[in-house]
């Protein structure tokens, strides 16, 4: 095996110039899916942890360049879910045998803090075996605060680039890199189990933007990293650029396997989007997480966030059994649990 990959594994750490060579040279791309599977296999077996996702809302009030469901584009259907349609998924899941709910949506300010604390205080009383994360942006502190303490205890938030260049050359002058990271560290001083990630491929992202993001990880340790790759979508700025490559989103899952043994890693929609074998080539290079869609058919189209996304017309049971058949065709098994990171489960004895 490589030398780099050895000391990556042995150390998870590399110098930048390590780092750069693993991300841009083919030559060890097996070298380095074999290591990352193994170490995933040595830290959590051959199980696959599925979170359903309930995608509540495509209102936001930001203008993000690269997002479908950006303030100006007036093409998207907006749609609300009740707090009765947002149950209802959760029902249907929790049949199914989803222990994880992960409410997304748009920073919509229709969903007040009191409303968000009513929605996870009402999961939580239902269904208080399962895990309620939510991925809604930046707030407060004292935002991320209510919510924990009305039941929710995971917060997905990518920071997308830890450059303040390039986070600028994405996002509207109001937001910051600065407030992201804010964010994030709250959401981990609170207590929530945290993620981040980036996209791949992204307008403008270097090698060195990718070697920055794993530093900043490196000082953040989340809980959980979501990558994937760029992808365009028609109504946004960026509707021209090019997205990401396959090729460098599997390099860096390995890397981050390598460099974070006992991170959650998922396999995401948008690389299944990408490639039709997208989301198994992940689990195959060290990837353990799966996020089904357990929103109502009647909204999924409506959550664009880039063009041509998958999995947008089927049940959830369909869905459902579809992921069992990939997730064995590629020599694992999906595990029904809450799925946990590793130092979670440690912390809880």
């Amino acid at each position: 095996m490589n030398d780099m990959i050895t000391k990556l594994r042995d150390t998870q750490n590399l110098t930048d110039e390590e780092f750069r060579i693993l991300l841009t040279t083919d030559a060890f791309d097996a070298d380095l899916r074999e290591a990352a599977n193994a170490v995933r296999i040595a830290r959590y077996g051959y199980d696959v942890y599925l979170r359903g996702l309930i995608e509540f809302t495509n209102y936001c009030k930001n203008n993000c360049l690269y997002c479908g469901i950006r303030r100006d584009n007036k093409e998207a259907s907006r749609y609300r879910l009740t707090q009765e349609d947002i149950l209802e998924c959760c029902r249907e899941g929790h049949e199914l045998g989803f222990r994880t709910f992960v409410l997304q949506g748009g920073e919509d300010p229709y969903f007040t803090d009191e409303r968000i604390c009513a929605i996870v205080s009402a999961i939580r009383a239902q269904y208080p075996d399962c895990a309620i994360t939510l991925s809604i942006g930046e707030k407060s502190r004292e935002s991320y605060q209510a919510y924990f303490d009305a039941g929710a205890n995971r917060y997905l938030l990518r920071h997308e680039t830890a450059n303040p260049a390039h986070y600028a050359k994405l996002h509207p002058a109001e937001m910051s890199c600065e407030n992201r990271k804010r964010c994030l560290y709250d959401l981990k001083e609170i207590g929530y189990q945290i993620g981040a990630g980036i996209m791949v491929g992204a307008p403008f992202q270097t090698i060195d933007h990718i070697i920055e993001d794993i530093r900043f990880m490196q000082e953040l340790q989340p809980d959980m990293i979501g990558i994937g790759p760029f992808l365009s979508h028609k109504d946004t700025p960026f509707r021209d650029e090019p997205n990401g490559g396959l090729a460098l989103v599997l390099r860096l899952l390995g890397v981050l396997r390598l460099t974070f043994p006992e991170v959650l890693l998922p396999a995401t929609t948008a690389l299944g989007t990408m490639h039709p074998q997208g989301r198994e080539l992940g689990l195959k290079t060290g990837a353990n997480v799966i996020m089904p869609n357990l929103s109502p058919v009647s909204v999924r189209k409506k959550y664009m966030l880039y063009d041509n996304k998958i999995c947008t017309g089927e049940e959830s049971a369909q869905c459902r059994n579809c992921l069992n058949t990939r997730v064995e065709s590629a020599g694992y098994h999906i595990s029904m649990s809450r799925g946990d990171a590793l130092r979670v489960r440690r912390q809880n004895g």
